[in-house]
């Protein structure tokens, strides 16, 4: 089973080829302190598995739908917004979410991880707590790899005129993959939210 999933992962791979990101690398790389009266989340995405893939994020609070922003393997993305309740999405073939209740002044980590789809990689975005109860966590050795090695990138033109392109199939996705988020238990709701004490 395992040798059939890699093999089928390497052909998407051969069939989709390198997908480009039209995202920009910011010109300045260390992460800016959340200001006392925002919150800050980064999304950050590192693994070769579905690398020849691109995710979008979005914030959806309220059954909004803002584009943050593509994110390719090896980058990451971060997010000024206002402190309390919040849920994000991640946008591939599917779409998948996460809850945030976030404190002003505080930056907040999310690690978006690949996983198989019927014709290309899905993705899930994960919680990075500030303690040791979970497997993603900001006292890890991965944490630190992660903040290192992927490269802090920026929307273009480019990439806001995707979204034009493809806002009414994101929202679509948005619509039906929400109502199956939605039909969590509870359990696997709080194990898919950032809390306001996760933040640094």
């Amino acid at each position: 089973m395992y040798l059939y999933r890699v093999l089928t992962l390497l052909a998407i791979v051969f069939m989709v080829g390198c997908a480009s990101n039209p995202m920009k690398v910011a010109d300045e790389q260390s992460l800016k302190k959340a200001s006392s009266k925002e919150s800050q989340i980064v999304f950050m995405r590192s693994s070769f598995i579905g690398s020849a893939i691109n995710a979008t994020v979005y914030d959806v609070t309220n059954n909004q739908t803002k584009f943050l922003g593509v994110l390719a393997n090896g980058t990451k993305i971060a997010y000024s917004t206002h402190p309390g309740k919040h849920t994000f999405m991640v946008v591939s073939e599917a779409a998948d979410f996460l809850e945030a209740e976030m404190s002003a002044g505080k930056t907040y980590y999310s690690i978006v991880t690949p996983r198989m789809g019927a014709w290309k990689a899905r993705f899930s975005m994960w919680p990075i707590r500030n303690d040791t109860s979970s497997e993603y966590n900001t006292n890890s050795s991965e944490f630190q790899s992660w903040l290192s090695n992927t490269k802090l990138v920026t929307n273009t033109e480019a990439s806001e005129n995707w979204f034009k392109k493809n806002a009414a199939s994101v929202k679509e996705k948005q619509s039906e993959y929400y109502k199956v988020w939605q039909q969590k238990s509870a359990a696997d709701l709080a194990e898919r939210t950032l809390n306001r004490d996760d933040g640094l």
